[in-house]
């Protein structure tokens, strides 16, 4: 079987696992409030940032912060838990397919899942956007070549985060505990990214990324800037050893 064939094979897995509900859920809650709340952007004119900028960027940075870590984490355990519940990793890990492989085919289908969450709030944003522009009378949609470059870098910047989550799914085999380790790692990003070595955490990558262009959209704001070195050596590093060490660890427990 090639590594095609396995990545579909997955994709049929996960159709009744849940896990693109969790995502559209997530999606949906997260742009609620700034739907409710759009009149506060007038007030940000103050820093130098038109409405429908700080429309968008409060939203991203809001997903970026907790929302879409919070869901990858959720996610991640998840599609682990497809081939654990009815001993289905048993099953594949009989058939002559390299363990490397199975796992890797698995890591492709949760960076595919959360390019489709990304989607999913950018669909989001564009809904609430034009909900906003009706009653605020004030137009808050952004053009799309400017949020694809957002959200492409977001995605980009998830990677090596998405990676570490993986790799805890994989060597934890209680979901409980795997779920609250990685909810606890997403809470100190709010404070790592206000230093100099936030780049050998992972998962202050998204919201770093985001806080760093809402500094390039307000005039009067100011903060850290991206320097792509050291950050994407690094970032590859830890993507690489994090990828290395699920792939190792995959199956390990149930060939026992």
């Amino acid at each position: 079987m090639n590594f095609l064939s396995l990545i579909r094979v997955e994709f049929k897995k996960i159709k009744r696992s849940g896990i693109l509900f969790v995502l559209f859920a997530a999606a949906v809650i997260l742009w609620m409030p700034s739907i409710l709340n759009a009149h506060m952007n007038f007030e940000m004119q103050a820093e130098g940032i038109s409405p429908e900028n700080n429309f968008f960027i409060q939203g991203f940075m809001g997903m970026a912060s907790f929302m879409f870590p919070a869901s990858m984490v959720v996610g991640t355990v998840l599609l682990s838990q497809t081939e654990r519940s009815n001993k289905g990793i048993l099953k594949m890990l009989a058939l002559p397919i390299h363990t490397g492989k199975l796992c890797l085919a698995k890591f492709v289908v949760l960076l595919v899942l959360a390019a489709i969450q990304i989607l999913m709030m950018t669909g989001m944003y564009y809904i609430g956007a034009a909900i906003c522009s009706k009653t605020q009378n004030y137009s808050f949609i952004l053009p799309p070549l400017f949020v694809a470059k957002e959200i492409g870098f977001l995605f980009l910047s998830a990677i090596p985060m998405i990676a570490f989550f993986w790799m805890l799914s994989v060597c934890i085999q209680t979901p409980i505990f795997s779920v609250g380790i990685g909810l606890a790692s997403i809470v100190p990003s709010v404070l790592i990214i206000q230093t100099k070595i936030w780049f050998f955490y992972p998962m202050s990558y998204p919201f770093f990324v985001i806080t760093s262009e809402y500094g390039k959209l307000a005039a009067n704001l100011d903060t850290v800037q991206v320097q792509f070195v050291p950050w994407i050596p690094i970032a590859i590093g830890i993507t690489m050893i994090c990828s290395g060490i699920a792939c190792i660890r995959f199956g390990q427990a149930e060939r026992r």
